[in-house]
């Protein structure tokens, strides 16, 4: 296993994603910007503004990302950079402090709100479905973090970071309800709780165990079956390669972006 240093001296990276074109970005939460990599290795900053947080494509090619210092949901096009707002407010009241998102397979954008990191206050997950309707699915998490979907596309994963564990429920796409509710998965002592989320080609869960310089890999069960150590103390959020052969992490410690060859 080979750990590559892509970039170094960034602010708060977060949020890792590959655009249709093969360029990896990333959003500097504290740096007000958004972070590209070309594939000839060459890199730029995108100033956005706000405090950027969680990023992914989106069905339509777009980089969606939270924006948790403006409360709203925005995206960037990877090509002409035009960036524009999706979202600012659920049920009439502004989001608060949108952290990660990911889209299911009929395009509907979920996303948490779990409220600033140090207060006790209980956030929520959302969802912003593709003809606009806008729901809650869930609340009462003390501070819901990265989300995934298991390969069957139905089976919705929620890290609860201040908790050390993921929930599983089922996800219905057309009631826009998260039914049949478990803890699927405990992360441990050693960290302050699972952030970022994803699964990778082999079906495994790969969770960033922010505080444990560590990926945690998880089974479709929610077992533990093994970890990858990080030359950082804080992961934030990973994605794999298109090639399905190479992890991408952000590591919010020494503010780099990592390349993790598996095989």
């Amino acid at each position: 296993m080979k750990t590559t240093i892509l970039k170094t001296d960034l602010r708060f990276p977060e949020g890792p994603a590959f655009d249709d074109a093969g360029r990896l970005w990333c959003v500097e939460q504290e740096g007000e910007r958004l972070f590209c990599r070309h594939v000839d290795g060459t890199s730029e900053r995108i100033q956005v503004g706000g405090k950027p947080n969680g990023l992914t494509k989106g069905p339509d090619g777009w980089l969606y990302f939270c924006d948790s210092g403006k409360n709203a949901i925005r995206r960037l096009h990877p090509e002409n950079r035009q960036v524009e707002t999706v979202l600012e407010a659920i049920h009439g009241q502004p989001l608060n402090m949108p952290n990660d998102l990911i889209f299911d397979q009929y395009g509907n954008l979920l996303f948490s709100c779990p409220g600033p990191p140090d207060d006790d206050v209980h956030g929520y997950v959302g969802v912003l479905t593709t003809k606009g309707n806008t729901d809650i699915i869930t609340e009462g998490l003390r501070y819901p973090n990265g989300l995934a979907m298991l390969p069957n596309g139905t089976s919705l994963l929620i890290a609860e970071t201040h908790r050390k564990r993921i929930w599983c429920g089922h996800w219905d796409a057309v009631s826009l309800t998260w039914e049949n509710i478990r803890v699927w998965a405990e992360t441990g002592e050693k960290g302050f709780g699972p952030d970022g989320l994803t699964v990778g080609p082999d079906g495994n869960l790969y969770a960033a165990i922010y505080g444990g310089s560590r990926v945690q890999v998880f089974d479709q069960d929610g077992i533990s079956v093994s970890e990858i150590s990080i030359p950082g103390e804080n992961p934030t959020n990973l994605t794999f390669s298109p090639d399905g052969y190479r992890l991408i992490v952000t590591e919010a410690d020494k503010g780099q972006l990592l390349s993790i060859q598996l095989s």
